[in-house]
């Protein structure tokens, strides 16, 4: 892979986008849906739509076989500009690179983070390459203990985690925080939420405190490279283990989407 230059706006300036992919024995898992949220992402940006053939060969390339491997497709702005200005007609910029990506033992253990979601911002609805609040709110969790952190926005509602949606149950029904929360649209979020409908679940985007989450009869969170991850405590509280949470680990495993 040729180095990145140093005036490439995604190492500046966190000019861009990305998508991490799960591949299984060289098959890229919801292909697809990744490089759709993409081209979205790209549109709301005011970017180029991506050579979506030459990003499908850069990621088949970087597929390497395994179990499981994680596949990031990186999207920057490309080099140019002045500041914040962008040139007038943007090269992107497309790198793929893959890591093994075991699924982690056990149930997750929430910490709350300190660090908010900035829901004002249409960055946070997008998986853009300005990670950092994620960054730091993992590393407080670690740092507490714990497993993953649960972010709130500016408002204290629960949002997500620092790389993964976040699901509860209640009384037989699903709830997520609603993506004005200052939440990425998951692919897996979509997928749960598809696996739920076909399964007569109700499901609820909602605007919520943390207490909810507390109150719940059991809460997951859904990620492309873990599928599904019950969560067993958030802030030293033992949660419930609905038995909804393993139907829908079940579906997402037989379905080969983790």
């Amino acid at each position: 892979m040729p180095p990145v230059p140093s005036d490439d706006r995604g190492l500046t300036l966190g000019d861009g986008l990305f998508e991490t992919v799960l591949a299984k024995g060289g098959a890229l898992v919801l292909l697809d849906a990744h490089l759709a949220r993409l081209a979205r992402g790209c549109a709301e940006l005011g970017l180029p739509a991506p050579d979506f053939d030459a990003a499908r060969v850069l990621m088949a390339q970087a597929a390497e076989p395994g179990p499981r491997i994680a596949v990031r497709l990186t999207v920057t702005a490309g080099s140019g500009g002045r500041g914040v200005d962008r040139p007038a007609a943007p090269a992107l910029r497309m790198i793929a690179t893959s890591a093994p990506a075991p699924l982690p033992e056990g149930p997750a253990r929430l910490a709350t983070s300190t660090v908010r979601r900035n829901a004002g911002s249409p960055a946070s609805r997008l998986k853009t390459l300005a990670y950092l609040d994620n960054v730091l709110a993992r590393r407080e969790a670690r740092a507490a203990g714990a497993d993953e952190a649960l972010m709130l926005n500016g408002a204290g509602e629960a949002a997500c985690a620092a790389v993964a949606n976040i699901f509860w149950i209640k009384g037989g029904r699903l709830f997520t925080p609603a993506l004005d929360c200052g939440v990425l649209a998951g692919v897996m979020r979509a997928e749960v939420m598809a696996i739920a409908g076909r399964r007569g679940v109700e499901v609820r985007e909602v605007r919520s405190s943390p207490a909810a989450i507390l109150e719940a009869d059991g809460a997951f969170l859904t990620s492309s490279l873990v599928g599904v991850r019950p969560v067993c405590e958030l802030d030293g509280v033992g949660l419930g283990e609905d038995p909804l949470i393993e139907a829908f680990g079940a579906a997402v495993r037989d379905a080969g989407l983790a």
